[in-house]
């Protein structure tokens, strides 16, 4: 646009910026200047500070005399470049032949794992996985654009991840939907997914719904919630300290909080979350949510705190954008059969009404901030007349279309958990046999 700009980046993604995202996001040799990290949450003199006195971490010059030389001194050869990017090499299609032990670590030294051991994709294996799908392995699942690059996502693809997380070929078709949602949530803060499967296909594979089901427990639930990591690592090129920059990161990471619905379970008039997102109770679908909270209830229910109650309460610690309420199908019955939420819409519509939180609580969260901030600055509702309330306002953060609720578990005992994970309407695994 002919406007002279620089970037200006944290510390702990400025090599980001200049490296992996100028090769293969936006190929153009944008001058960054570097801040000491971390820039939120700040108070107006440390920033003053970082301008007047820290060094640019790019250059390591001061600051306010690097972004001088950035606004005003002359293009370079390299920042002058026009033209198509050269086109990407692909990666051989294999490895030369080795060791067992020399082959398993190539694979964590290249950041290809969750660092347990694997089962190592030879073409037997691949070629065995790949007979679970009737699509053919060029076949493209989807191009994946983040972090960078356009980079195709096959059926081979998928069929490698999934031989080295331990799957059989009956878990293929599930798996290639899953692949759809590839890569992972990723972000600076403790961004993880939920995995949740619904349908005939639960049964058909032997995926738990019963107790214990967020333990490592069952084969399935634990190759499908592994699988879908090391295929956000892979394809998706998802590694640490080059594209993914989280302090903390998440544990949930490793499984991605993998579950099915109990529908069997399901009390009269609660219909499972395929149903409610539009498909038909026969379809099989998986859904991946993306969140970052996972709040226990610890105990169990007591009468004289209603499960629904408790539930409120908990919810005032989520972000306020979306949530999953997955509970074990003895508290679906006691929150239908006495405290009278005939359907799950009911409950949501409930908890979506009761949930309160201050502005400042509200907007104080990092991740509603950056999402919402520059929609409520353009006058856009409800964010717009939100942002002009005192601190102490009680606002409704939940619509209830916002409020999933999910019914899982071996009816052992009345707990529950609420998080913001919300699962999508979801894809069908059968269009993947």
């Amino acid at each position: 646009m002919g406007i002279p700009s620089i970037g200006a980046a944290g510390a702990n993604i400025v090599n980001y910026a200049i490296g992996y995202n100028f090769k293969y996001t936006n190929g153009m040799p944008i001058r960054y200047v570097g801040f000491p990290f971390p820039v939120a949450g700040q108070p107006k003199e440390v920033h003053h500070r970082y301008v007047f006195e820290s060094n640019d971490v790019v250059s390591g010059k001061p600051m306010m005399e690097a972004i001088i030389d950035a606004f005003t001194k002359p293009l370079t050869e390299d920042e002058q470049i026009t033209g198509q990017p050269p086109e990407a090499v692909a990666e051989p299609r294999l490895l030369p032949p080795d060791t067992e032990d020399n082959l398993q670590q190539l694979f964590k030294d290249m950041d290809w794992t969750d660092y347990n051991p694997i089962i190592l994709p030879t073409e037997e294996r691949v070629a065995a996985m790949l007979a679970g799908t009737s699509h053919p392995p060029e076949k493209e699942v989807k191009v994946l654009s983040w972090p960078g690059g356009n980079r195709s996502l096959t059926v081979e693809k998928v069929a490698v991840c999934a031989v080295m997380a331990g799957a059989k070929p009956k878990h293929f078709p599930l798996i290639l939907a899953v692949a759809m949602a590839v890569p992972f949530g990723n972000s600076t803060s403790s961004m993880a997914n939920m995995i949740l499967v619904n349908g005939p296909i639960r049964n058909e594979v032997g995926m738990n719904y019963g107790g214990n089901v967020m333990g490592p427990h069952a084969e399935v639930n634990a190759v499908l919630g592994r699988v879908f990591t090391l295929m956000s690592k892979t394809a998706g090129d998802l590694h640490a300290g080059k594209t993914t920059f989280s302090t903390l990161g998440s544990n949930l990471q490793y499984n991605n909080l993998c579950i099915a619905e109990n529908e069997e379970a399901l009390p009269e008039g609660w219909e499972p979350v395929h149903v409610q997102n539009g498909h038909k109770p026969t379809d099989s679908v998986v859904s991946v949510g993306t969140g970052w909270s996972y709040i226990s209830s610890v105990g169990e229910v007591q009468i004289a705190y209603p499960p629904q109650n408790l539930m409120r309460d908990y919810m005032r610690s989520l972000t306020g954008m979306g949530a999953s309420v997955i509970m074990d199908p003895t508290v679906a019955g006691l929150l239908r059969d006495t405290q009278g939420f005939k359907t799950k819409e009911d409950l949501s519509a409930w908890l979506a009404e009761n949930v309160q939180k201050t502005v400042a609580s509200y907007w104080g969260n990092g991740v509603v901030s950056t999402m919402y901030s520059s929609m409520a600055i353009q006058g856009l509702e409800p964010f717009a007349s939100q942002r002009k309330l005192s601190g102490n306002t009680l606002i409704q953060p939940f619509q209830p279309r916002s409020v999933q609720v999910i019914v899982t578990g071996g009816g052992i005992q009345t707990t529950w958990f609420v998080t913001d994970f919300r699962a999508g309407r979801g894809t069908l695994v059968d269009d993947w046999r």
